[in-house]
């Protein structure tokens, strides 16, 4: 079953991943082959200290405001993740909302780098989680 249809849009909110099956379906796994985009709504400073390559920064402030996707975003599947999980679900339930498939990422950018994934800062280098 895709990870997307497991809880999407029902009464308990939008699904819910493992940093593992986060990284597999945004192309961060052993076979670089996801299809989803990895959207990363932490504030700007917690982006800037580091982030997952190839990730789409886009903080849940403006998107509570009623910021839309970038492009190259809209209309591909949704994986939502900030530092610990908070976020992220808040995140993924507006997008849901707004007819995405969105699915959060348990433990966020914190099990991500405990899990050894990549996490770059700005500049490209070796980051950590702000």
């Amino acid at each position: 079953m895709s990870i997307f249809r497991r809880g999407l849009r029902s009464r308990r909110g939008p699904g819910r991943v493992s940093v593992q099956e986060a990284a597999a379906r945004t192309g961060h796994g052993a076979d670089d082959s996801g299809d989803a985009v990895l959207l990363d709504v932490r504030e700007p400073y917690e982006w800037q200290a580091g982030h997952a390559p190839r990730a789409v920064h886009l903080p849940l402030s403006a998107l509570a405001a009623g910021a839309g996707l970038p492009a190259h975003a809209q209309a591909r599947p949704l994986v939502v993740i900030c530092r610990s999980g908070n976020r992220s679900r808040q995140a993924a339930e507006l997008l849901v909302a707004r007819g995405s498939q969105a699915v959060d990422v348990i433990g966020g950018m914190r099990d991500w780098a405990d899990a050894g994934l990549p996490v770059l800062d700005e500049r490209g280098r070796n980051g950590t989680v702000a």
